[in-house]
């Protein structure tokens, strides 16, 4: 299911955007955008075309189809340890709108809200959005302990919310619980609200074990709200479908409200859901053997950024994104990223703030959701034009 002959580059040619193949020269390879190169599973595709044949694409229930809340819900249950109520959880047009709207819920001018650094751009985003200040709070690759007392000593009067992207999006650290729970003791100590990004909690590299803060404890669970997606790990990132999942009734009724789904100004999409069923539900041989084949491909790029000059690279213990670093090449993030797309003919994403914070800068991001076929070819042009500086 994962080599290249399952991939039409034709295809993808035409529908790739997000600075993937569809925005690309000819000839180029697109790192960039963390969304797989495969074809979704056939279940997927199967139940949306059983779906439509009826030819009633009707309204759907503004708080979700039931048969989505319930699959979600038994996720959350039975993979995740959380005591997940299909009445407390909702389809939302993507994660990325879910982590905007609970800023939108819980944030207001002046609050402020702690952000990792580097992440995704999207938290900084949303924060500042709805008039909210972003605190940037430092975590490095790898293995290194967390600085807690550093974290405990940026609170203050004005914190309201800690921003949890679980596995780190691009360092690809997978928290452990420990690391959960001191970060929810926090919240518990200060009255902070949680929000917990876990998109990517399926992406995870042996020995390495994903822990949902809200499956900690219940005082942590009464504070957390999660959202999560189903683009990085099914390959749906084009049907723009999440799920914002609250255990306290109160903080679900605020979330339903903000969203404004019962006006349909906002709403899921109704085959979106129907996708997302499947995939919970049959699904679950294909996600096996995508991240068997991550699994791979990651220890394959780690060895080979590793082995050009001037490049380092930790092994991410989640996310299917490597992040190398390139200060000893004497080059900037955007110099490198310029250099690799104009000689290299590979695209990156360069560790600009403008798309994860101060931190990344010294770095490039480079995704490997691809064939290994095409990730050698991408590889060993980046060695041939690094190495000749």
């Amino acid at each position: 299911m994962f080599d290249q002959s399952s991939i039409n580059l034709e295809i993808l040619k035409e529908r790739a955007f997000n600075l993937r193949w569809a925005t690309v020269p000819e000839g180029v390879i697109p790192l960039t955008a963390a969304d797989p190169d495969f074809p979704s599973a056939p279940e997927i595709a199967e139940a949306i075309v059983k779906f439509t044949k009826d030819r009633y694409l009707s309204y759907g229930p503004a708080a979700g189809l039931a048969g989505f809340k319930e699959s979600v819900a038994r996720f959350f249950n039975e993979k995740r340890q959380i005591p997940a109520n299909p009445e407390y959880l909702f389809p939302v047009d993507s994660a990325a709108f879910g982590i905007h709207l609970i800023c939108k819920t819980f944030l207001k001018a002046g609050d402020e809200a702690l952000i990792f650094d580097p992440v995704d751009f999207l938290f900084r985003y949303s924060v500042e959005n709805v008039g909210a200040t972003a605190v940037p709070f430092s975590i490095p690759p790898g293995p290194a302990p967390v600085d807690f007392e550093r974290l405990e000593s940026m609170i203050n009067s004005k914190t309201k919310m800690i921003c949890l992207c679980n596995p780190l999006n691009p360092t690809g650290k997978v928290f452990t619980r420990e690391e959960l729970t001191s970060i929810g003791e926090l919240a518990i100590r200060y009255d902070l609200i949680i929000l917990s990004d876990e998109i990517w909690s399926d992406i995870i590299f042996e020995p390495h074990v994903f822990t949902s803060i809200a499956s900690i404890n219940e005082e942590i669970r009464q504070r957390t709200v999660t959202v999560t997606g189903y683009s990085k790990s099914y390959g749906l990132a084009g049907l723009r479908i999440g799920t914002v999942m609250a255990s306290n009734p109160g903080h679900y009724s605020l979330l339903f409200e903000a969203s404004l789904h019962t006006s349909t100004i906002h709403g899921a999409n109704v085959l979106s859901q129907v996708a997302v069923i499947a995939a919970l539900n049959d699904c679950g041989y294909w996600l096996d053997g995508f991240v068997a084949h991550l699994q791979a491909m990651k220890d394959l790029v780690v060895g080979e950024l590793n082995s050009i000059k001037g490049f380092s690279c930790i092994a991410p213990e989640g996310c299917y994104v490597a992040l190398a670093n390139i200060t000893k090449t004497g080059k900037t993030s955007q110099e490198m990223q310029e250099l690799l797309f104009n000689d290299a003919k590979v695209s990156v994403v360069p560790g600009l703030k403008q798309w994860f914070g101060q931190g990344a800068e010294g770095y490039i991001r480079l995704s490997f959701a691809t064939s290994e076929d095409i990730l050698r070819q991408a590889l060993g042009r980046i060695k041939h034009t690094v190495d000749a500086i």
